[in-house]
C-alpha cells in the first residue's frame, strides 16, 4: 500500500482546481513522486509505453511527452528505441527531476488545455500518462494535441472513467467522425493503482492523427 503522504498528495492533485494549484503541488511532491508512485504500482506509464511502441515505428522523432512529470516515461521511451523525446510539464519542480534522468531534448514548463507554442505537426507521437482525469486535463486539452501531431503520427492518451463518461468518449467518436483521428486502440478499464484504496478506473487509448 502507499503511504498516506502519497494518498494526500494525490487527493489534493485530484481536488485541485487551478493550473497554479495543480504547479504547486506537483513541486512539493517532486522529490519522492518516484517512490510513492512506484510504491502504488503505478501503471499508466508502462501501458502507455505498450500502446506507442504498438503503433508507432520504433525511432519515430521527436516525440512529445504531454505531462512528463520526473519523467518516467522518458527513460522507457529510451531504452527502447525513441532517442529524441521532449517533455512537458506545468511544474517546474517536476521538471527539474526528469532533467536529472538526461533523456528529453528540451523540456517545456507549460499547461495543456489552453494554445501551445508549438508548430502544426510538430511531432511524429504524443503521450499524455495520468493527464486527462480529475482536476487536471479535459477534453480541451485535446485539440492542441491533434494539431501540433503530424498527420500518421500517435497519440496515446489515459483517460479516467469519470471523465470518458462526462463528454471525452462522446468528443472522441465526434473527432472520428469529422476524420481527424482513428481511434486504432482503446484498452479495457484498468485500475492505475493497485497500491490506492478506491481508484477509478481509466483506459488507455492510441489515435492515429489523419
Amino acid at each position: 500500500m502507499a503511504d498516506s503522504k502519497h494518498q494526500g498528495a494525490l487527493a489534493e492533485a485530484y481536488a485541485a482546481k487551478r493550473p497554479e494549484e495543480v504547479a504547486a503541488l506537483y513541486d512539493r511532491w517532486s522529490q519522492t513522486y518516484d517512490a510513492d508512485m512506484s510504491a502504488a504500482g503505478y501503471r499508466h506509464p508502462t501501458i502507455c509505453l505498450a500502446l506507442l511502441a504498438r503503433h508507432l515505428p520504433r525511432g519515430a522523432a521527436p516525440l512529445l511527452d504531454a505531462g512528463a512529470g520526473t519523467g518516467l516515461i522518458g527513460e522507457w521511451l529510451n531504452i527502447v528505441g525513441y532517442p529524441q523525446v521532449e517533455a512537458l510539464d506545468i511544474s517546474q519542480g517536476m521538471l527539474d527531476q526528469a532533467a536529472r534522468k538526461g533523456v528529453y531534448s528540451a523540456l517545456h514548463c507549460l499547461a495543456l488545455g489552453g494554445q501551445l507554442p508549438f508548430s502544426d505537426d510538430a511531432y511524429a507521437g504524443i503521450i499524455s500518462a495520468g493527464v486527462f482525469t480529475s482536476g487536471h486535463v479535459g477534453t480541451e486539452g485535446l485539440d492542441e494535441l491533434i494539431r501540433i501531431c503530424r498527420p500518421g503520427g500517435v497519440i496515446v492518451l489515459t483517460i479516467k472513467n469519470t471523465l470518458w463518461d462526462q463528454g471525452f468518449a462522446a468528443r472522441i467518436a465526434e473527432l472520428e467522425a469529422q476524420g481527424l483521428v482513428t481511434r486504432v486502440e482503446e484498452t479495457r478499464p484498468y485500475v492505475s493503482m493497485p497500491g490506492e484504496a478506491d481508484t477509478v478506473p481509466s483506459r488507455g487509448l492510441a489515435l492515429r492523427v489523419n
